[in-house]
């Protein structure tokens, strides 16, 4: 159906109308295909114009994380708004220059502000201090990481485990270090690299509320 907006869309509108722009013709079709379906959701919603943002705010190996993408995808394969039951959009980066909790927390209020005008709930941490707080915040020790990616490997889940950044070229790069394929078949697979297991079964929770065609591998 012809749009009736005159112009490109908000990020609003560019949210709301995924389910009629944008169908999963790649689902089934191998990992690349997977890849083209998740960049094609990424550009046709508000996720690109938050990489955009992410992009312009030149922070080291920064990248979209987790929630957002994987849970758009879910959205898109079973025909719901884009934005549905996503809490917030993690946005990760990795400075080893200083990894003091002022420093982050500057990192912090300015990006949430560049992100305002999106309307989005951000959540920004430099996976550089990961390990400095995590033990204490949930009772497991945390390696320290050498780069923002290497994050995605303690994830509670590995389903979880995707991320997205913008390149100058507008060029797309996805990563999943354990497949994207259990994105596509709706699982949740645990991850028991660490004794994360209240985790897991906490958001386990959450998201089949939210997705009940999800199905949770038990820990």
């Amino acid at each position: 159906m012809p749009s009736t907006h005159t112009g490109s869309p908000t990020p609003k509108e560019k949210t709301r109308s995924l389910p009629s722009r944008v169908s999963p013709v790649h689902h089934g079709a191998g990992e690349q295909g997977r890849v083209y379906f998740i960049e094609e959701v990424i550009r046709s919603t508000v996720l690109y114009d938050l990489l955009v943002v992410l992009r312009d705010a030149q922070l080291p190996d920064a990248w979209l994380a987790s929630g957002a993408i994987y849970q758009t995808i879910w959205n898109a394969l079973t025909g719901k708004d884009p934005d549905h039951g996503i809490k917030d959009y993690d946005l990760i980066y990795h400075d080893e220059a200083d990894t003091s909790y002022e420093a982050e927390d500057r990192v912090i209020t300015q990006l949430t502000k560049a992100c305002e005008p999106l309307g989005l709930p951000v959540e920004i941490r430099n996976q550089a201090r990961v390990h400095l707080w995590f033990p204490k915040h949930f009772g497991i020790d945390y390696p320290k990481l050498g780069c923002s990616l290497e994050s995605l490997l303690y994830y509670a889940s590995t389903t979880h485990s995707v991320a997205a950044r913008l390149h100058d070229d507008d060029r797309l790069q996805i990563e999943a270090p354990f497949g994207l394929e259990p994105i596509f078949q709706m699982q949740m697979l645990p991850n028991k690299v660490l004794p994360n297991k209240e985790t897991f079964t906490r958001k386990a929770n959450r998201l089949v509320k939210n997705w009940p065609e999800l199905t949770v591998v038990p820990w």
